[in-house]
């Protein structure tokens, strides 16, 4: 005998997506290398250090006294010396002699536009700096008698905001940084990853319109090239040169020399409720959207965490980059999206990052 079987349900049947209740994330999470100590485990037991962070720019040299807390205590500041290596490890060596009086320093850190050879020892090369294939951290911890950790400023960037900024909590974290150009870095389970050769996380030269605008790196099209504050003041200028009606504003802020219109200029327009320069703003946020689509294909973060001097037009720049980037997100509707945010720690980042990196290391092969 048969029996009756359960009358179906008036309600369908739905299977709960696995990602859409993901695990947690475990900051405590064992790095490669830490001989089986969890990278809380070390922050613990550095925390009473002290570090410097050095963050060296095309035009100024910044440096801090950071706590483990990410806190700076003390900063200073120089001129950056371009064109002598010498002068600009002199600079360097001031610096943290001054901000180290008062202060039991235990070691610093070094971030440089550039790329560095994946020991971290050398500057293959540095845009603002006439640094090419320089020995920098060898020469300056015999200056300065401390264990020195050499980084990329984007990367120094990303890991702070990672520690103690808006990527807190993140497995796998890409921090977008939108100024002159486009840099960016990414922080996976604790790491800052590099890639093979040292020189990931130039996106801004990803190429997003074939035979589109020449790019400074040589190549055509570069993203940077559409959604950077140089690509804001360059369309900016492109509307005043044409006497648009609509670009008055934009004429009238520089007195009509169209030449003086920068990313800067069009931002701040944009935030006193300027129409012209909103939308310009909104053009470069689709931009900004299209390629972190992009690198979400092909890196699958959970956050974006976008940084740099562009980022103080805030939600006119964020706001349609979020949609443009739901528009193009692969598989959209049927997969986790990843969260973008602005960053939190703004231009400190980068000192902040250097000094907490340069601790941790320190700790980890002290």
């Amino acid at each position: 005998m048969h029996s009756v079987p359960p009358a179906p349900s008036s309600r369908p049947y739905r299977r709960t997506a696995a990602w859409r209740s993901p695990k947690p994330y475990r900051q405590d999470s064992v790095l490669p290398g830490i001989s089986g100590l969890g990278l809380r485990e070390h922050l613990r037991l550095g925390r009473r250090g002290l570090a410097i962070g050095v963050d060296i720019g095309g035009t100024k040299v910044a440096a801090g006294v950071v706590d483990a807390e990410g806190r700076i205590l003390s900063q200073a500041r120089r001129s950056t010396p371009g064109n002598d290596p010498r002068a600009v490890e002199h600079v360097i060596v001031e610096l943290v002699e001054e901000l180290g009086q008062g202060h039991r320093i235990r070691s610093v850190g070094i971030g440089a536009a550039g790329w560095m050879d994946l020991d971290g020892g050398t500057v293959l090369f540095s845009p603002h700096l006439a640094w090419r294939n320089e020995p920098v951290r060898e020469n300056l911890q015999r200056l300065l008698r401390r264990p020195v950790l050499l980084t990329n400023d984007a990367d120094a960037a990303a890991w702070a905001e990672w520690r103690f900024g808006a990527g807190q909590g993140q497995s796998r974290l890409v921090c977008i940084t939108l100024g002159t150009g486009i840099g960016g870095a990414m922080v996976m389970d604790g790491r800052v990853e590099r890639g093979r050769f040292g020189v990931a996380g130039e996106f801004g030269h990803q190429i997003i319109m074939p035979g589109g605008h020449r790019c400074e790196c040589g190549n055509r099209g570069c993203w940077e090239q559409y959604a950077s504050g140089n690509a804001l003041g360059r369309e900016a200028r492109e509307l005043a040169a044409a006497n648009s009606p609509v670009a008055q504003e934009l004429l009238k802020a520089v007195d009509g020399a169209v030449e003086d219109i920068t990313g800067v200029v069009v931002t701040e327009l944009a935030k006193s409720g300027d129409a012209t320069s909103r939308e310009l703003l909104e053009d470069v946020g689709e931009w900004l959207g299209l390629g972190l689509a992009n690198l979400a294909a092909a890196l699958d973060p959970g956050k974006f965490v976008i940084g740099g001097g562009l980022c103080d037009a805030g939600e006119l720049l964020v706001a349609p980059a979020r949609k443009a980037f739901a528009r193009n997100l692969t598989g959209r509707g049927f997969r986790p999206a990843a969260e973008i945010a602005l960053a939190a720690l703004g231009p400190n980042a980068g000192l902040i990052g250097a000094a907490d990196l340069s601790r941790v290391s320190s700790r980890m092969h002290g």
